[in-house]
């Protein structure tokens, strides 16, 4: 079962469905609400979704597909130590909420809303995100740049990164570089994180 395809037309329409589902929620938003958004016939919306389940899928497929290969790729350009991974992986977890904010937060809200088949289809590539953070953060305990439990630090570190899509603002005086190296730095000892020139005005 794979949900998401190449096809270019249901890339938008799964990118135009996460957005209503956002905006509604899953549970309140129809077939008809969904069409009229897309631009097409409710009919027609059944050319490319069996039902409002895989639409639902298809958003969360592509959304947790994003940040996994985000978090790769800047886990892969980084220097090779603890506290340059675990800054990487916070500024990637970023990147993904400000590239991909709509597919990521119907997929931290709206999961349990997935019938079984689809959330076992898809818990996989959930856990693979959540290894690489726990990767990271085992090494970071090891090294003694934080301390505690991984499960409990892991969820902190991702609750805190997630929260950022009710408050954090792109424009404002923060960049990305700058909100991942505070939101570190507050985990970790003080000399774990060097400071970063301010940005702020």
């Amino acid at each position: 079962m794979n949900v998401v395809n190449e096809s270019p037309r249901r890339k938008e329409l799964t990118r135009l469905a996460a957005q209503l589902f956002v905006q509604e929620g899953f549970d309140r938003t129809t077939v008809r609400m969904l069409a009229q958004e897309m631009g097409i016939k409710s009919g027609s919306l059944f050319h490319h979704f069996r039902d409002k389940q895989e639409i639902l899928a298809a958003v969360i497929e592509e959304g947790t597909e994003n940040a996994l290969q985000i978090a790769r790729s800047a886990l892969a350009s980084c220097d090779n130590t603890p506290q340059a991974r675990l800054h990487a992986m916070a500024r990637a977890h970023l990147e993904t909420l400000l590239t991909d904010r709509n597919a990521h937060v119907v997929a931290l809200y709206e999961w349990r809303r997935l019938d079984p088949d689809a959330r076992d289809h898809l818990s996989h590539l959930r856990d693979a995100y959540e290894a690489l953070w726990e990767q990271v953060i085992d090494e970071a305990l090891a090294a003694g740049l934080i301390q505690g439990d991984r499960f409990l630090v892991s969820r902190f570190v991702m609750g805190a990164l997630n929260w950022t899509v009710r408050w954090y603002d792109p424009e404002g005086p923060r960049k990305p570089e700058d909100l991942a190296r505070e939101l570190i730095g507050m985990i970790t000892s003080p000399r774990a994180v060097p400071a970063a020139p301010s940005t702020i005005v």
